[in-house]
């Protein structure tokens, strides 16, 4: 007689939380596995997988119906997760550039170029830093170990300085650089005092300067910007831009002194006051982060300006911002 072959489909389907309880309770009465797989009607191996994957590992409670759950549902979890890197391809290309100091962005633009058919993203890269690799974290130019949320705050974007003109109305010969007498102001704060400094500079000719102030206000501010500029004749003080900080308030104050006209970056903006951006950078080589400002003599602060001002440039033909200033002065 010709032998029939089962055609059906087997459905296996995840153990219960109710199965689970049974499970425990028969261990405990010290029932066989075999003997408990019948009864909840399962094939033994099946009974025997799930005890050595979600069982306790402490010896006087070998199986524990609540733990085993939260194993079975923490691993069901993770099995849907997606890796963040495609292939090992992928992820040994990124932590090998990583290690050169490359950046996420550069990895994955140079990665089309050196792997053809490969691609990824920055983003992922990040998420596969944070998420899978917290070592590479060192890597990173700013290598913290968590990654902040991006997240707006209820009234975080609401801006309280009043009468401001944005730099969408500053005129195009002081946004390519036509022209000098335009000035870029900042700060540079740290979390050890409530000392900050207060860095100018213009565009053009690059000349910089730095001011300590006692504390991070508008007033201080204001009085550190017109102490720097109102040396200078009219030629060489004609607009000021700033970014957002509540610190800028009294930019109309500073505009009737000086008789400047007053720009800000749109919110969250700050690159495109660039020439200051750069400045403060260049600075923070002597003064990194955590520095308490308030140990720093207003001398120590005046030889670091001059050897700023004082080091040559590359867009301005290798020569010094001094240098180029006493040429149109």
């Amino acid at each position: 007689m010709k032998k029939v072959k089962n055609t059906r489909i087997k459905v296996y389907k995840h153990l219960q939380n109710h199965e689970r309880d049974e499970i425990a309770y028969m261990l405990g009465q010290g029932f066989r596995q075999v003997e408990i797989a019948a009864r909840l009607g399962r094939h033994p191996s099946s009974l025997s997988r799930e005890i050595k994957r979600n069982g306790s590992s402490i010896r006087e409670t070998r199986y524990r119906a609540n733990r085993a759950q939260l194993k079975a549902d923490e691993r069901k979890r993770l099995s849907h997760k997606k890796m963040r890197l495609k292939n090992d391809t992928i992820r040994n290309y990124v932590i090998e550039k990583l290690s050169f100091d490359h950046t996420p962005e550069q990895i994955a633009g140079r990665i089309r170029i050196e792997k053809p058919g490969y691609t990824t993203n920055y983003e992922s890269i990040y998420l596969f830093i944070y998420n899978e690799r917290p070592d590479l974290t060192e890597y990173l130019v700013r290598g913290k170990r968590k990654r902040h949320k991006r997240s707006i705050k209820p009234g975080k974007r609401i801006v309280k300085i009043a009468n401001r003109t944005m730099i969408n109305e500053r005129p195009k010969k002081i946004n390519e650089r036509l022209e000098y007498g335009h000035w870029e102001a900042d700060t540079i704060v740290s979390r050890q005092s409530k000392s900050a400094l207060v860095v100018v500079r213009e565009r053009k000719l690059q000349l910089m300067f730095i001011r300590k102030i006692p504390r991070k206000n508008a007033k201080n501010m204001r009085d550190a910007v017109i102490s720097i500029l109102e040396k200078f004749p009219k030629r060489f003080c004609r607009s000021i831009t700033f970014d957002n900080g509540l610190e800028n308030a009294d930019h109309e104050l500073i505009s009737r002194k000086l008789k400047v006209k007053t720009y800000f970056c749109n919110p969250y903006h700050s690159w495109e006051k660039g020439g200051v951006e750069n400045g403060i950078g260049l600075v923070r080589r002597y003064y990194p982060k955590k520095t308490d400002f308030s140990l720093i003599s207003s001398q120590e602060i005046y030889q670091i300006e001059k050897r700023l001002n004082n080091r040559p440039r590359k867009t301005l033909g290798f020569l010094t911002p001094l240098e180029v200033y006493k040429n149109c002065a």
